[in-house]
């Protein structure tokens, strides 16, 4: 996760020394900013107080950088690919060092997946 100081900095290089508001013309900031804000865990008015900008200001920055996003500026993430082997799935690259696919159902149990096959087997007699 970004250290909230730093991106604090950041942001405040942007401010407008007459009236405070923040008004971001770096996209690589956005998308720091946007990934900061998609990991932030908890409420959102402690975010936004950490980076020392108002909740309708951070709106419209992450609004700015969800757009830039869609429209391909800046990839939300590396592709992963898997290979689908005999006997299993080995993974070229995988996600936190899983090579499974988990189902967490409501009751709190937890179902794994070697194959995708098995998995859309599932959903569809579960439905």
């Amino acid at each position: 996760m970004l250290d909230m100081e730093v991106l604090r900095k950041k942001i405040s290089t942007f401010r407008d020394n007459k009236n405070g508001r923040v008004s971001i013309s770096d996209n690589g900031l956005l998308m720091e900013i946007l990934v900061a804000w998609e990991q932030h865990k908890g409420p959102m008015l402690d975010f936004y107080r950490t980076l020392g900008v108002s909740s309708k200001g951070m709106s419209s920055i992450i609004g700015r950088a969800k757009k830039l996003r869609r429209e391909g500026h800046f990839p939300a993430e590396e592709f992963k690919e898997a290979r689908v082997v005999e006997g299993g799935i080995t993974a070229m690259s995988s996600l936190n060092g899983c090579n499974v696919i988990e189902v967490a159902l409501e009751n709190g149990r937890l179902i794994r997946f070697g194959q995708v096959e098995q998995l859309l087997d599932f959903l569809k007699k579960a439905a």
